[in-house]
């Protein structure tokens, strides 16, 4: 009789510590990041049609296209666990080489509306489409990453739940952040000069 009480009594205090909404948070926290690396693996798979479309189709800035296959192969090459989310360090790696991969690609972009002929390519414009469409999965991604985390935050810092945190090692976890936030805090540099 009294092994049942006990168990009750564990079952009572760990529902009401927090403990299962811990193990909730934590996995929707690991789906959302899966939905994460799930657009950025399409949006690398996306990289080597565009790079080619590209090649094919313009003589083009050699220099832009190198970065391009250089930053997906850096961010194709960070090896990706669940451990990554609650490592700061590998995630903010992680992070800056899809940033790179990014921008590589936004430049490209930019530069290959400079050729006329690359324009009115239906390949390109369909890869260029699927690539924009991507950034706008990433975006909604990693926005619901950002909130799951939010959640799981909130969880780990209140009471009475902080201190089933600290009994488990339930620590923060990490969201996405700006790498450069006073760079983003200038204003963009408008130039309609000739070129």
């Amino acid at each position: 009789m009294k092994r049942w009480l006990l168990i009750i009594a564990t079952a009572l205090a760990l529902s009401g510590c927090g403990y299962n909404d811990f193990q909730r948070l934590d996995e929707q926290t690991k789906a959302a990041w899966s939905e994460v690396l799930n657009q950025y693996q399409r949006r690398a798979d996306l990289v080597p049609n565009i790079v080619a479309t590209v090649k094919g189709e313009a003589a083009f800035e050699q220099e832009t296209l190198t970065r391009v296959i250089e930053a997906r192969a850096k961010a194709t090459a960070i090896q990706v666990t669940p451990e990554t989310l609650n490592n700061p360090e590998a995630f903010k790696k992680f992070q800056a080489a899809q940033g790179e991969l990014g921008s590589a690609l936004s430049r490209l972009m930019v530069v290959a509306e400079r050729y006329p002929t690359l324009k009115a390519n239906q390949g390109f414009s369909d890869l260029r489409v699927q690539l924009e469409g991507t950034e706008n999965r990433i975006t909604v991604a990693r926005n619901r990453y950002i909130q799951a985390v939010q959640q799981y935050n909130v969880l780990a810092r209140s009471f009475p739940s902080n201190l089933t945190a600290m009994v488990f090692g339930y620590k923060a976890k990490e969201s996405f952040g700006v790498p450069n936030e006073a760079e983003i805090s200038k204003p963009p540099t408008v130039d309609f000069g000739k070129k």
